[in-house]
């Protein structure tokens, strides 16, 4: 009664607490996780616990870990996972789908992605509900001679018996790689129940305790952050501003371009290749038409455009990334960002949004989450629209004349003119540590808006096509919307 207590109490302060519990059940079959489960939801309140399912074999369409990036839960509440992002890559390599080296490199993604939670500063807790292999036996044996538990046996179960030898041995060298201090393992007895049930509770008490001992003392002043140092010169200032299209040229050029993007899209699509499209860039760099003429040439059927703000309270009371990963595209299709995760590094560094140490711990974060990507086949690209300090204020002055454009022009865009050098160390600091050979970095011209649309079509295009496997899928002639903001 004392630690139910407690936990009930834990639970009810973690409610305006800043920070998730999440909690990894794993173990040989039978070893009492559903128990465990159980047991969650009886001594606490329910309504602040999610357990979600998932079939073994669940979807492999999307990145693996992108299912648990949905369900994670938001701060203030708890999470329970039946095996989690360890049960597939666990019985894929016991199966014999993945060698060592293959294991290993998955067990690599899961650090990397716990490290990120634990990081913002949820609380992780693993456990492995273990049993010999003749006390699996005779659990086995107890469950299956009772009518009134025969159902819980089902067909697989006594082959896991027999490989009880190779799951163990493969859940060793997972626990082993993957218990760290930020997302410790915990090896529990579950031969005896109770003592199962109450050596987890008291485990979890002890943690969710000291966690919230943790997060409710005063934070360190450290003081006012140093300024950011003047760049002798940075990387946008190697982007060609000179770079232009005649309107002639431009027509033919984008006609060609959307033409050739129309059908490897097709193509794309057919053989269940996705796409995402990333586009950062000054305000007034033509963001919005670079998009609208790329979009034009796909069938809307097969796109989303994300236009992305500051985010809801909802999305705050998750990690920044889990929004993204939530708008990835289906196989096929292709999802636009207008802005993007690199709002922490860009627009939260300079305003003071992200601490210096969040922003900084981004790097690593954003391209783990390309590489994630990367790794399952989809095709990223990432654009920087670059325009000069004198072309954005004649920008923002035409657009103040103009009627139809003045709903563009806020009082944020004049603001932001001001922090331009810091924006700029920023744009600096983004590129030099994020642009990848994998997922590099396009800087793009836009000081002319015709040469930036179509260099940015091309790109894509010139993505798509080395993406290609199979032979080009003949398709219709280059289209344009014929209307040019120009004209």
């Amino acid at each position: 009664p004392g630690v139910r207590d407690a936990l009930l109490a834990a639970q009810q302060t973690l409610r305006t607490a800043k920070f998730p519990v999440i909690i990894v059940l794993a173990g040989v079959e039978k070893g009492g996780v559903g128990d465990t489960i159980r047991l969650f939801n009886a001594w606490m309140d329910p309504r602040g616990i999610r357990t979600p399912g998932f079939a073994m074999h669940d979807t492999r369409e999307q990145p693996p870990l992108w299912r648990f990036w949905k369900v994670l839960p938001k701060r203030g509440q708890i999470g329970v996972f039946d095996g989690a992002w360890y049960q597939q890559p666990l019985f894929d390599h016991v199966d014999g789908l993945s060698d060592a080296a293959e294991f290993d490199q998955q067990l690599g993604r899961i650090r990397t992605f716990e490290r990120m939670l634990t990081d913002d500063g949820a609380l992780i807790i693993k456990f492995w509900l273990h049993l010999g292999e003749r006390q699996q036996q005779k659990v086995m044996e107890a469950l299956d001679g009772d009518p009134r538990t025969r159902w819980r046996m089902e067909a697989g179960d006594w082959i896991e018996c027999k490989r009880h030898e190779v799951v163990t041995g493969a859940a060793e060298r997972m626990i082993t790689r993957t218990n760290e201090a930020n997302a410790p393992w915990h090896i529990v007895e579950g031969t005896d129940a109770r003592y199962r049930r109450l050596r987890i509770a008291m485990l979890l008490r002890h943690a969710m305790e000291r966690h919230l001992e943790l997060a409710a003392r005063p934070e360190i002043e450290s003081g006012v952050a140093p300024a950011e140092p003047v760049l002798p010169r940075s990387i946008l200032s190697t982007v060609d501003l000179q770079q232009s299209l005649e309107k002639r040229e431009y027509k033919q050029a984008l006609q060609a371009a959307q033409g050739r993007l129309g059908r490897l899209q097709r193509q794309a699509n057919t053989q269940g290749i996705c796409t995402v499209c990333v586009f950062e860039g000054w305000d007034a760099s033509g963001k919005g038409g670079a998009i609208r003429r790329m979009v034009h040439a796909l069938d809307a059927r097969q796109y989303t455009v994300f236009p992305i703000a500051a985010p809801t309270d909802e999305e705050h009371a998750q990690h920044y990334l889990w929004r993204f990963w939530r708008r990835l595209p289906p196989p096929g299709f292709m999802s636009v960002f207008d802005r993007s995760w690199y709002g922490r590094v860009l627009v939260e560094r300079v305003e003071g949004f992200a601490t210096p140490e969040e922003w900084r711990r981004a790097y690593s974060e954003i391209n783990a989450f390309e590489d994630a990507l990367i790794d399952h086949g989809v095709v990223l690209l990432k654009f920087w629209m670059h325009q000069s300090f004198e072309e954005q204020e004649a920008r923002f002055r035409a657009r103040a004349e103009t009627p139809h454009k003045r709903w563009k022009l806020t009082d944020d865009d004049w603001r932001n003119r001001k922090k331009w050098p810091a924006y700029e160390a920023a744009v600096h600091d983004m590129v030099e540590r994020t642009s990848t050979r994998a997922a590099p970095w396009h800087l793009i011209a836009a000081e002319d808006k015709r040469h930036a649309r179509v260099a940015v079509i091309e790109r894509i295009a010139d993505a798509l096509e080395m993406a290609m496997t199979t032979h080009e899928v003949d398709g219709a002639d280059g289209i344009d919307d014929g209307a040019d903001e120009d004209e």
